[in-house]
């Protein structure tokens, strides 16, 4: 597994920016190579949409680089604007080998809307892959759910976090009633539920 260096502190991220504006290209840099576990995180979404983990990464560093070119500090922090392009980079090669895969015209009308207006072919590709896409990203985060409560948590913990969220199809319980059912304080439960997910959260750290 590829180790990525950690993401700058607010601070440190500000400093780079200043100093790109300045044509400081170590900053563009340091801002690019501190933002790859960020593209790591996303391209994990779309492991099993067909294309190889690395190709999916250097389509995702495309967007890295062009978030960190184009980036205007006024819209906060870079990360968040770089997810976005890092992943609207992966999801325009998903959806061009959609379109190019048909041998007919995509832009042909098919019919109409419930608002009158013409539909195409490749307004209907784009929506049922856009559902697609997403139903992956869920699929994937709630495997990744699971999979790290079944091998991080003590039973205890799983049984809070279980009875708390309704898990494996059950209904969701209040602290109070998981402490009547487990014959311990409120207090208690609420610090078993607190730590079990920042266990939950550290797992998903290592493994971006």
């Amino acid at each position: 597994m590829k180790t990525y260096k950690k993401p700058l502190s607010a601070r440190e991220e500000r400093d780079c920016l200043k100093r790109l504006e300045e044509g400081d290209q170590e900053a563009r840099d340091k801002l690019i190579e501190h933002n790859m576990r960020l593209v790591a995180h996303v391209v994990k979404k779309y492991q099993g949409s067909g294309y190889d983990t690395e190709d999916l990464l250097s389509v995702g560093t495309i967007g890295l680089i062009k978030a960190v070119s184009t980036f205007n500090a006024d819209r906060g922090r870079l990360a968040t604007y770089a997810a976005r392009c890092a992943e609207n980079e992966i999801l325009m090669l998903l959806r061009a080998n959609k379109k190019y895969s048909r041998e007919v015209s995509l832009y042909d009308p098919i019919g109409v809307d419930k608002d009158g207006e013409t539909v195409s072919l490749v307004d209907v590709i784009e929506t049922d892959s856009r559902d697609t896409l997403e139903d992956m990203i869920l699929e994937q985060d709630v495997k990744e759910l699971y999979e790290a409560y079944g091998h991080c948590l003590k039973p205890s913990e799983q049984k809070v976090l279980r009875l708390r969220y309704g898990l494996f199809g059950g209904r969701e319980y209040t602290q109070r009633e998981i402490a009547q059912q487990m014959g311990i304080s409120r207090s208690y439960v609420s610090r078993i539920e607190k730590k079990a997910i920042e266990k939950i959260r550290d797992e998903f750290g290592r493994n971006p």
